[in-house]
């Protein structure tokens, strides 16, 4: 794979913290086959390839294919909270399944991956288990802390469970089967794990894991303006 000739994008002249921030946060697996990034480990072939990462879905502002080789869905967005990601929870979850039905890996990221990128996975996740967005949203933070939708968000996968997510669910049975992988256990252990570790934060008197998402208001997508 090489990376292909394009302008480049001078992420750390915008976003000063956020580039600090990547060097902490590298990409985590989250299922088999299912991968969370930053825009850094977008572009780190040697990595890419050593997980066997054949797809990127990329999500932000400026998103676009930038390494030969590799299959992409991008998608322009930004990270506001006024910004409608729902509608693009088909599409994306439709790119997640097919790599991961081949037995390869697809790398999901933003610029930091902790908002944009997260609330895709998320969404997935309710999608191939019986999770609510509360819970998916633990899995995911179990083997990456810093995921944190911002409450736009949030509110998107809120109203995504209250009224999509069943619908999503016989609509990828009926495409491609029943799930035969063990993504339902995977994600239990992960929750479980999730759960030990706030508990033991409390209980040493650490951090306070923010968790406690279950205020947030329902909006309905009227509330929601388009942004590409």
């Amino acid at each position: 794979m090489e990376v292909r000739e394009a302008m480049p994008v001078h992420v750390s002249s915008k976003y000063p913290s956020l580039m600090r921030a990547t060097l902490l946060w590298s990409w985590r697996k989250i299922l088999p086959g299912l991968f969370i990034g930053n825009f850094k480990d977008a572009r780190d072939v040697e990595q890419l390839s050593k997980n066997n990462i054949t797809h990127i879905l990329s999500i932000h502002d400026s998103a676009r294919p930038m390494l030969e080789g590799m299959k992409y869905l991008c998608i322009p967005a930004a990270d506001s909270p006024s910004q409608n990601l729902a509608r693009h929870f088909r599409e994306s979850i439709k790119f997640i399944h097919e790599c991961r039905l081949t037995g390869e890996g697809c790398l999901v990221h933003c610029l930091a991956g902790v908002s944009r990128s997260v609330t895709l996975v998320v969404a997935y996740i309710m999608t191939i288990t019986d999770f609510g967005w509360e819970d998916a949203l633990s899995v995911v933070r179990a083997a990456r802390s810093c995921a944190n939708p911002n409450m736009g968000f949030q509110r998107q996968l809120q109203e995504f469970e209250k009224h999509d997510v069943d619908q999503f669910r016989q609509w990828l049975k009926e495409e491609y089967g029943e799930n035969s992988s063990q993504d339902l256990q995977e994600a239990k252990n992960l929750l479980s794990k999730y759960k030990e570790q706030a508990e033991l934060h409390q209980t040493t008197g650490g951090r306070q894991w923010n968790n406690n998402f279950s205020s947030v208001p329902s909006l309905s997508y009227s509330n929601y303006t388009t942004e590409t």
